[in-house]
């Protein structure tokens, strides 16, 4: 299968000597379901913020759809990111002087030659999709943190990307919102969308396909879960996470 980003060589630190992410090789894979995990400081998110660019790092190079963009310009990343990535956080940031509807649109709006109507219904679509039909004139503060994380997955797809970038996407939810975000990020893997998740939980790293873990920022194991027994996975995941003191 053909990979869709690949990160080589990679290294990050904040400060003089202290490296974030020491030479990280990683690869996904077109369709692909990844999760990554690790002990707190480990370098989860900061690897999720370095392959998908929102953060530079210092050596290394990311190739993303057959094309090193390691050496691209602000701008024409920040292009790559708005058409071909999606990214969905912990705390889903939304402008709270717009709806619900018009704050999914927002990556959209620079394209020029799609209307704001098809836009809108568009989105309207998406809401639908996710459960949330009827919501899309709420203001941001009338609905709950999973609604609203349902909305910010709407907000990702927008521009159908061809991955989705997830950084602890329920760590701020009770157990039932975590599992229907989970079934949604499955359904849209299930339609050919690539997703990088970064996630503490056991009960969400096994829904992925593959799961690689983090310690001290640089990758140390990696265990795949597709076409394993339910149970296996379980007993796999739980060896590992043991190990690593995750």
């Amino acid at each position: 299968m053909e990979e869709i980003i690949t990160g080589k060589n990679i290294f990050k630190s904040y400060e003089e000597n202290s490296l974030v992410l020491k030479d990280i090789n990683i690869s996904i894979k077109k369709g692909e379901f990844l999760v990554v995990m690790g002990p707190s400081g480990s370098g989860k998110s900061t690897l999720l913020y370095a392959l998908s660019t929102m953060d530079t790092i210092d050596q290394g190079q990311i190739i993303f759809a057959d094309e090193n963009i390691s050496d691209l310009d602000e701008e024409a990343l920040a292009t790559i990111r708005r058409k071909q990535m999606g990214f969905v956080f912990q705390n889903p940031s939304f402008l709270k002087n717009l709806n619900i509807i018009d704050n999914i649109i927002l990556p959209a709006l620079n394209d020029k030659s799609i209307k704001k109507a098809d836009l809108r219904k568009k989105a309207k679509n998406l809401l639908e999709k996710v459960g949330l039909q009827g919501l899309g004139q709420r203001e941001i503060s009338k609905v709950s943190g999973g609604q609203l994380q349902r909305a910010s997955i709407c907000r990702a797809l927008i521009n159908d990307p061809l991955i989705i970038f997830a950084d602890e996407p329920t760590g701020s939810l009770n157990s039932k919102s975590t599992e229907e975000i989970i079934d949604l990020f499955n359904k849209i893997n299930d339609q050919g969308t690539t997703i990088m998740l970064v996630s503490h939980d056991p009960k969400v790293a096994l829904k992925s396909h593959r799961v690689v873990f983090m310690k001290d920022g640089s990758l140390v194991d990696q265990i795949l879960l597709l076409g394993l027994k339910d149970q296996d996975k379980e007993k796999l995941l739980q060896e590992k996470m043991k190990v690593l003191d995750i």
